[in-house]
């Protein structure tokens, strides 16, 4: 088939190399318009649309889909599939209309669980042991198309997002393949998701990673690593925001919820239940290191607290 790729982050990559490799003839890909990056805020393409150019494909940027001019760019590469994985626009049904196979989606959730923009944090978030990744046809309605294949990952429990992702996107890409040829040969046929088991992942934002120390250590230690690395899981101390990595659970008398006991080697903070080791810090414009090293360099003793 004639197929055109839509991506945009570094998590598309795998996928967009297996397509380009594969039997199916890669003809065109679209992504998300430069955006600005770094301190000078110079606009860059984004990681789809830099390996495009290594391949040789042509790239389209529109800066929403629905542009008549873009449609028309599409309408001309005469696609017969579109794989999509992390385009990060909404397709109307101008778009989907365009392509005979339609729009065929990778989701890193075994739909119809977790539809929306994270389905991966989410996932750690509430402590699923097993996740997977899905392919569907787009329609208009959020991640509810026809499902093709589902693939399945065990969840480790030091997982975190970017680790759980990066495993995802490369098992992700063999199933996307395989789901286009199996809608050439005509032996794939989508099924409607079921009814029942519906779940959303809305976009994790800055607030949302605010570590509240009230809460449980195992809550805590799920919130860290589906943040990581992104927004980032944070709290406060002497009124400026730190971001807090991996943390253990220390099986030891308990201490009030966010207070400090600090060790030569270790930085401990009170929960609900047992405390937590904090594994790196990262104060606000200083690099990130050590817990133990960053209370050294406060200055910082037992009994002092975060969230303050």
């Amino acid at each position: 088939m004639r197929v055109v790729f839509a991506g945009t982050p570094e998590v598309a990559l795998p996928a967009l190399d297996a397509v380009a490799a594969s039997r199916h003839e890669l003809v065109g890909v679209v992504t998300r318009p430069d955006a600005p990056s770094g301190r000078g805020r110079r606009l860059v393409a984004s990681p789809v649309a830099q390996r495009a150019d290594e391949l040789g494909v042509p790239v389209l940027k529109p800066t929403h889909p629905r542009e008549p001019d873009f449609q028309a760019a599409l309408a001309g590469l005469r696609a017969d599939a579109c794989p999509v994985v992390a385009y990060g626009a909404l397709l109307p049904q101008s778009a989907l209309d365009l392509v005979p196979h339609g729009w065929i989606n990778l989701h890193f959730s075994v739909l119809p669980s977790w539809r929306g923009a994270a389905p991966v944090q989410h996932s750690l978030w509430a402590g699923d042991e097993v996740t997977g990744a899905t392919t569907f046809r787009i329609v208009k309605e959020l991640d509810a198309g026809p499902v093709f294949g589902v693939m399945t990952e065990r969840i480790r429990p030091g997982d975190t997002a970017g680790d759980l992702l990066a495993r995802l996107a490369e098992g992700g890409a063999g199933l996307l393949v395989q789901t286009l040829d199996g809608i050439e040969d005509g032996t794939l046929e989508a099924r409607e998701q079921q009814a029942e088991g519906v779940s959303f992942a809305p976009k994790i934002t800055v607030e949302d990673a605010r570590i509240d120390w009230a809460h449980p250590a195992v809550a805590i230690d799920r919130q860290v690593r589906a943040c990581d690395p992104a927004p980032g899981a944070w709290s406060t101390f002497g009124g400026e925001r730190i971001k807090i990595g991996p943390v253990r659970s220390v099986d030891r008398e308990p201490l009030p919820p966010g207070v400090l006991d600090v060790t030569k080697n270790a930085v401990l903070v009170g929960t609900s239940t047992s405390p937590v080791q904090l594994g790196d810090v990262k104060a606000f414009g200083k690099k990130q290191m050590a817990a133990a090293d960053w209370a050294r360099g406060v200055r910082l003793e037992s009994g002092a607290r975060l969230g303050d």
